[in-house]
């Protein structure tokens, strides 16, 4: 008995807890964690653009598959810069990716930014660091008539284009933005860069340079002991390491900050390793989706949900009767508790993925029905109420389980197939149904059989036969 009220305990905790996320949206900040509660809409739903872009290689010339995940990671990088809410990015087939960029309605910036060919450039930044995501000027941006102060150490080879003037003095501080930083290298020096942790376990990226790149270095780094290097992609800083001791060889490493993962330093590598995108590409298709479809669609799919809902409510309470009527309430548990799973991770919605939900909820009385047939053999062998719940939920789970395992070896075939060949919708049907399914095993098992075991006990099946069907 203190296990059934116990159950009751963490259910009625859990409805209050996925009403609560259904019915919010907003920002919570717990243990320093923040967490954005809220509905995600794709593409489809929202609006927006989807771009498709092609390797611009022969179409004999194979691509590497590594060389088009970095450039996958990179376009990634760039459309998170335009503020895009769960952008999708992904590959499709061998030479191809799919950008989808729901709520964007300017295609031309967004084309601009994913196909900009980013400079980068490693620039002396002298004895002051300057912070991660500023944005400077370097002598790369100098004309050959155009007489600036520059800030570093002279050039080791002079440059005609390039005419010098004295550092500004005074007490006023001069922003970086408004400062020339003297670029030492260019990213086309660079051979390669990895990420690997060091003998403290702390992530680093090793590089090393080409002939003319490690004549640069060893002057520069030999006299530069103790001042900062910047590396700047996109007249952008993405990381200042302090120059610790000559580097002469043509190999380096270079230090993350305090807090960087391992992950950090494999998303800098790429960057080093790829100023510009590894694998030319080009625009195949560009669509402009427009929201009025995508709120007609929400509008039909909310009105099948309920439809759906209630067809398999009053099936239940009819052919159940109280079994029945327990099940629908422990069906409503689950449609409030997968909806407040897709607000929490959050799952991006789209009319597949709501379609993949409204199927599920059908679904999630599958493994009630087996139960209460079960049950109405047991009631009918004469077996005791209490022992005919147990009963009937034991010797109907082989088959519940064997179903939705089935179901969701489904679900990870679409999944990785739409992984695979870009086709995001059939990822999001398979998302959403396998969560659906995850959770009507808990709810039909557990939930159910904690609601039957709590108002039924005290009931005799032989007095009020009607009450279970029988």
């Amino acid at each position: 008995m203190r296990n059934r009220n116990l159950w009751l305990a963490i259910i009625s905790l859990l409805a209050v807890l996925a009403l609560w996320v259904d019915f919010t949206e907003t920002r919570i900040d717990f243990l320093g964690l923040q967490k954005e509660i809220r509905t995600v809409l794709g593409l489809d739903l929202q609006g927006g653009i989807q771009i498709l872009l092609e390797a611009d290689v022969p179409p004999n010339q194979p691509v590497d598959r590594g060389n088009l995940e970095d450039t996958r990671r990179i376009i990634e990088n760039r459309v998170n810069a335009l503020g895009v809410s769960e952008p999708v990015v992904q590959i499709a087939g061998t030479r191809r990716i799919v950008v989808e960029l729901p709520g964007v309605t300017n295609l031309e910036q967004a084309v601009n930014t994913i196909k900009q060919t980013g400079l980068l450039e490693f620039v002396d930044a002298g004895a002051t660091p300057i912070p991660e995501g500023t944005t400077v000027r370097t002598t790369m941006d100098i004309s050959p008539t155009e007489t600036v102060p520059v800030t570093g150490t002279p050039a080791l080879t002079p440059t005609p284009a390039l005419t010098e003037t004295a550092p500004l003095t005074g007490t006023t501080p001069v922003s970086p933005t408004e400062r020339v930083y003297r670029t030492i290298m260019t990213g086309r020096n660079l051979r390669s860069a990895r990420p690997q942790l060091d003998q403290f376990r702390q992530p680093e990226v090793a590089f090393t340079l080409d002939a003319e790149g490690t004549r640069i270095f060893a002057e520069y780094t030999s006299q530069n002991v103790g001042r900062y290097l910047c590396i700047v992609l996109d007249k952008k800083v993405i990381s200042c390491p302090v120059i610790q001791e000559p580097i002469t060889q043509g190999q380096g490493v270079i230090r993350m900050g305090s807090g960087s993962t391992l992950a950090d330093a494999e998303a800098l590598a790429v960057t080093l390793r790829y100023g510009a995108l590894p694998v030319p590409l080009k625009i195949v298709d560009t669509r402009n989706i427009g929201p009025t479809l995508g709120q007609e669609s929400i509008h039909r799919s909310l009105i099948a949900g309920i439809v759906g809902f209630t067809t398999v409510a009053l099936f239940m309470v009819l052919y159940y009767r109280v079994p029945g009527v327990l099940a629908v309430l422990a069906l409503s548990l689950y449609t409030a508790l997968v909806f407040a799973i897709f607000k929490l991770l959050p799952v991006t919605l789209t009319l597949p993925g709501i379609a993949g939900f409204v199927l599920s909820i059908g679904m999630a009385v599958d493994a009630n029905i087996l139960i209460f047939e079960r049950l109405k053999e047991e009631l009918r062998a004469g077996r005791d109420l209490n022992l005919a719940i147990d009963y009937g939920f034991e010797r109907a789970w082989p088959s519940i389980r064997d179903s939705n395992i089935s179901t969701l070896i489904t679900c990870a075939i679409l999944y990785v197939f739409g992984l695979n060949f870009g086709a995001s919708m059939v990822r999001g049907f398979a998302l959403t149904l396998a969560i659906g399914v995850a959770a009507s095993l808990f709810t039909g098992i557990w939930v159910t059989r904690a609601f039957l075991h709590a108002l039924l006990d005290r009931f005799s099946a032989q007095a009020q036969p009607r009450w279970f069907g029988l």
